[in-house]
């Protein structure tokens, strides 16, 4: 049988006292309404004696928080947001609040869906990555200033907190890289959606490197994959842009799922890395550096992004005249084996 439930009525049924007596008393209200100290023992005494447990989310709700924060990343099982979360997670432990930590799987209806069930826990405060293109859906969800910080995907109109990296200036770098060592038909692989800032920014880069070194710009070289299909590794769509371009001596793909996928199709077609094909990716993995050959990749500093998120969350939280703060951080292109110039 599950044992009963300890109360604040079990402990003044115990001691005859009353139920808002023992509530000032375990909230360190006693001293302040002079409450005699041998009753104030006598309180915590049997609280402790009955083995009391407050309930944290009511005793918050009480105190107008609960000590607890959401946080909405677009895709839990990719490693950048995996290492983002294990980094919020473990600061904000350190700062006494809670995690609730979930997974969009970039669908906007199931991201609204989450957003309203963090809302109805009471959380504090979000930090999100939103897949979302109307601000007017956010504005709509989220009471005015609510504590919030956009990691990674900025949306236009929608007045937030931001922490993230200068998507563009990394991808023109990169592109640079491959035009200096003798690229000029370079492939570009995004994702769908393809109004999410972060890639419609690293295609400007792309697109913005092109120009300057007065290379035309070929359309056909630019291909936008189906989140799900990559997900799903569904390669068809890559494979058959590679098998239809063979001119293409370059790719810059726009995440590390779709490196990934590069590498395999490259495979199947017979085409080697880097000496038929170069290849470099935004978001750097551990894995990347392992491979064979070693993936060349933009490295975003996610420890930092998660430790900003959270800190500029938290000062949020803590003041009311509070002003929204925009954190842009540095990248680090890592160039290893899969890039070289043409020979």
């Amino acid at each position: 049988m599950k044992p009963k439930k300890v109360t604040l009525s079990s402990i003044a049924t115990e001691l005859q006292v009353s139920k808002t007596l023992v509530s000032l008393v375990l909230n360190g209200k006693a001293d302040a309404l002079a409450i005699n100290k041998l009753t104030q023992q006598k309180v915590l005494d049997k609280a402790r004696e009955l083995n009391y447990k407050p309930n944290q989310v009511a005793r918050g709700l009480r105190m107008g928080q609960t000590k607890t924060l959401g946080l909405l990343v677009a895709d839990i099982s990719n490693p950048f947001y995996a290492r983002i979360t294990r980094t919020i997670e473990h600061e904000a432990e350190k700062a006494g609040y809670s995690l609730i930590v979930c997974s969009s799987d970039e669908s906007k209806e199931r991201e609204i869906r989450l957003l309203k069930t963090l809302l109805n826990r009471q959380v504090d405060g979000i930090i999100m990555t939103t897949t979302l293109h109307d601000p007017k859906i956010l504005q709509q969800l989220l009471p005015h200033r609510f504590p919030l910080v956009l990691v990674d995907r900025s949306l236009a109109g929608f007045e937030s907190n931001f922490v993230g990296v200068d998507n563009a200036i990394s991808a023109e770098n990169a592109i640079n890289h491959l035009i200096e060592i003798g690229h000029k038909n370079i492939g570009f692989l995004t994702l769908t959606p393809d109004y999410i800032s972060s890639l419609s920014e690293r295609k400007a880069g792309y697109l913005h490197a092109l120009e300057r070194h007065s290379i035309a710009v070929n359309n056909n070289y630019i291909l936008q994959l189906d989140y799900l299909k990559i997900k799903n590794k569904d390669y068809s769509q890559l494979y058959q842009f590679l098998l239809d371009y063979p001119e293409i001596t370059a790719v810059f793909s726009a995440n590390n799922n779709l490196a990934v996928a590069c590498l395999s199709i490259a495979k199947t077609l017979g085409r080697k890395i880097p000496k038929d094909l170069s290849l470099i990716t935004f978001d750097d993995v551990e894995l990347f550096e392992y491979t064979a050959p070693s993936v060349s990749s933009i490295a975003q500093p996610l420890e930092i992004i998660g430790q900003k998120s959270l800190q500029i969350l938290l000062q949020q939280l803590k003041n009311d005249n509070f002003t929204l703060q925009k954190e842009i951080l540095s990248t680090q292109l890592n160039l290893r084996e899969s890039s070289c110039g043409i020979k």
